[in-house]
């Protein structure tokens, strides 16, 4: 039987809580970090490596943090989740994500239908969709071929399919598979869905209108936005717009699309990239094969998250030793640094994937919690980041746990010799070096010039950034923040926070204002 219990609650905890800290810089000092590097190490699907030797851990703690996954049955309430039980008590739903790139357990029915087959038959559906545009059987008005594909949504519909895309870009250019270049408007910001007007032919262009409700206000905006762009063009707006949306939502039926692919309410925004939100703009720019490519990268990376046993369940070793940084530690932030270009956008979408999830303070019964949830995330690929905010990483005040993700060959197979080494040789050696240097420091008399070392991190090493690796890559990182979810007890599923904002602009647009509202309203001149 499943109990769901706050972390400060389990015995399990407070025996972590007294188990003696590792010193890092002595345990990744000379052999001794040699035999952690080799050790220290879990696979992953798709060749990729997690790799937590820099991590402030011993075998004691990792033990410890064993007992803590058992007593807190994170396997067990993975295997509820996608076993079909509400596991989002906020809304009373259950949770999908991971139906949409395979069935891990039972069948699932709700809505009066097989879930696992209403989301294959939706990608079947946006297959023969992007098929018949790259064939030239759906065209514009004129008959002629889509070249751009431009995705209308924000938030969960715009984060991770922008930085999805971005991951991918190169890689379908050097392998023959780039169909038709992506473009996103996500800001209500009218720069923003101006500038991508301006950059784009939009008579050759095909939008994906992103929204579950069909009322989201940022997106209905600029949809609005494009529609007169359109118009002002001499074209038929119906003609040139697809719909991701909800089958209850009004945008389902309406004429002003071309189609209309379904999503639903058992999937929440920041885990969508793998669904109908994704896979749309994802087949149009790249074929469905890739979108297919990048579902089993993620199915097989789901697969080794159902694994009972903690050392050969990559998402939850690191989700433990997430929360033994955050709990015991004391460390109120997380970089993420991924060493790769293709990466771009991949911290802003884990940004909101783990800041909405678990920036809770009530568990999932509306009770408030007594200890830390989920850190503040942030980042930037290296080395741009080495150049930026590394300063504070090396020899400030607070210690931030880094979580690097590196490659062994980059995506264009195009590369230079400098100085006896090539650029990727250059970029590898860079997280390497960086990740011995914040582990183990360096003493010097100038304070200025000393390090303390002492900075824990982890790294996750693949071949080369493709749609298998980066669906696994993805994947992890969504399982992590469950896993972390179950330990804190808060319900990762909801976002309830981003609600109160909209509320009251909606109050300012209507002039329903008073007190300080009002004033900022006048200030904006709104």
């Amino acid at each position: 039987m499943i109990t769901w219990n706050n972390l400060d609650t389990l015995a399990s905890f407070k025996e972590l809580e007294k188990v003696e800290r590792v010193n890092l810089v002595e345990a990744m000092t000379g052999e001794s970090g040699a035999e952690r590097v080799k050790n220290y190490s879990v696979p992953m699907a798709e060749g990729l490596t997690y790799n937590y030797a820099a991590k402030q851990v011993d075998d004691k703690i990792l033990a410890a943090l064993a007992k803590l996954a058992d007593e807190a049955q994170l396997a067990e309430k993975f295997e509820a989740l996608y076993n079909g039980e509400v596991i989002n008590t906020g809304e009373k739903r259950l949770v999908l994500h991971h139906m949409t790139r395979g069935q891990l357990g039972e069948a699932v029915e709700a809505d009066g239908v097989d879930k696992r087959a209403f989301y294959t038959e939706q990608q079947a559906k946006i297959a023969d969709f992007a098929n018949k545009v790259h064939a030239g059987e759906i065209t514009n008005g004129a008959g002629e071929k889509f070249t751009t594909v431009v995705q209308i949504g924000i938030g969960g519909s715009d984060l991770g399919p922008r930085a999805m895309y971005l991951a991918l870009e190169n890689w379908a250019k050097k392998n023959d598979t780039f169909k038709m270049e992506a473009k996103f408007i996500s800001n209500v910001d009218p720069d923003d869905a101006a500038a991508v007007l301006n950059s784009i032919d939009v008579a050759h262009s095909i939008f994906v209108l992103v929204s579950k409700s069909g009322t989201t206000l940022e997106t209905l905006t600029n949809e609005s936005f494009v529609k007169d762009a359109l118009k002002n063009a001499g074209l038929d707006a119906s003609k040139h717009m697809i719909a991701v949306t909800s089958e209850t939502s009004p945008l389902a039926k309406s004429d002003d699309y071309l189609a209309a692919f379904f999503m639903d309410d058992y999937i929440g925004g920041r885990y969508s990239s793998t669904s109908a939100v994704g896979g749309a703009v994802l087949s149009l720019a790249f074929g469905p094969e890739v979108f297919a490519q990048f579902l089993d990268g993620a199915a097989a990376e789901d697969a080794l998250s159902k694994n009972k046993d903690v050392f050969k369940n990559p998402a939850m070793l690191d989700a433990l030793i997430g929360v033994y940084e955050r709990n015991v530690l004391g460390y109120p932030s997380t970089a993420v640094l991924p060493y790769s270009q293709a990466l771009s956008r991949f911290p802003a979408h884990l940004q909101q994937l783990d800041m909405e999830s678990n920036g809770k303070s009530v568990n999932r019964f509306g009770e408030p919690v007594n200890y830390p949830t989920g850190p503040v995330i942030f980042g930037e690929p290296g080395t741009n980041g080495q150049h930026s905010f590394y300063q504070l990483l090396h020899q400030g005040t607070d210690i931030v746990p880094l979580q690097f993700v590196g490659y062994k060959n980059s995506q264009m197979e195009t590369d230079v010799v400098i100085q006896d080494s090539t650029s990727q040789q250059k970029l590898c050696a860079n997280v390497a070096a960086q990740i011995v240097a914040f582990a183990c420091g360096k003493s010097d008399e100038n304070r200025n010039k000393n390090f303390e070392g002492g900075r824990p991190s982890s790294i996750i090493i693949g071949e080369q950034v493709n749609p298998g690796s980066l669906g696994a890559l993805l994947a992890h990182f969504e399982n992590k923040v469950m896993f972390q979810g179950f330990v804190w007890n808060v319900n990762s599923f909801d976002q309830e926070g981003v609600q109160l904002g909209k509320v009251l602009a909606k109050r300012v647009l209507a002039h329903e204002t008073e007190g300080a509202l009002k004033v900022f309203s006048d200030l904006l001149n709104i």
